[in-house]
């Protein structure tokens, strides 16, 4: 996938939605599942969510959810899976360049899976934010690529992958007020796109404010 600098985000997302009816599977992801679902349910921001499917999950399992996407495409059509989940009175949808802004409020989960982009994303610092927004006694979920998949033969050299490790220390949580309780590499099965079943590596970090 290449860029066009004449191009926005924004613009640049749009696009890339339009290309098909769904871009994602359609499920909630499975990290997101395995770690949410012992926590009592409370106010949920959810940093790129694309077409909805976090969101989705979050809103009926009796979460309020704030869910943020860059791009207009994405966000009206998560908006109808929602209403026809029946979770639309649960979530509220905003179109959010989370490099130049942020939502207010604290929130008892706050999520950013794969918040990977081709464009200009200053990941830190969006996650510096997000982590501010935990409420005390909250968890931040961090999910992320650990590499491109195998399939891609143009890796593109401007996108970082950290390493969980990395990811915390980026943070820059102050010491005495956070708890490590996940970080960690996985691997799944992702398809290519001859939908040939190949091994991916991903990473995921959870901590949690403790005052």
């Amino acid at each position: 996938m290449t860029t066009d600098s004449s191009r926005t985000d924004a613009e640049m997302w749009d696009d890339r939605y339009r290309e098909s009816h769904r871009i994602w599977s359609g499920n909630p992801n499975v990290v997101l599942v395995r770690e949410v679902e012992g926590l009592k349910p409370g106010r949920a921001l959810d940093l790129g969510c694309g077409e909805g499917a976090d969101a989705v999950w979050l809103a009926r399992q009796g979460w309020k959810v704030t869910a943020t996407d860059i791009s207009r495409v994405a966000l009206d059509r998560a908006a109808g899976h929602a209403a026809e989940a029946g979770a639309a009175d649960r979530i509220d949808w905003l179109r959010t360049d989370l490099g130049a802004d942020f939502p207010e409020g604290e929130y008892d989960l706050v999520s950013a899976q794969f918040l990977h982009s081709m464009g200009d994303l200053p990941r830190e610092q969006i996650l510096r934010r997000a982590a501010r927004a935990v409420a005390p006694g909250g968890v931040l979920l961090v999910v992320g690529h650990a590499g491109f998949p195998s399939w891609e033969e143009n890796p593109h050299p401007e996108m970082v992958f950290p390493t969980p490790d990395e990811v915390l220390v980026s943070l820059e949580l102050p010491e005495g007020e956070w708890e490590v309780l996940l970080s960690e590499e996985h691997e799944r099965v992702q398809n290519d796109p001859e939908g040939r079943p190949t091994t991916r590596t991903d990473n995921a970090l959870k901590v949690r404010r403790t005052s």
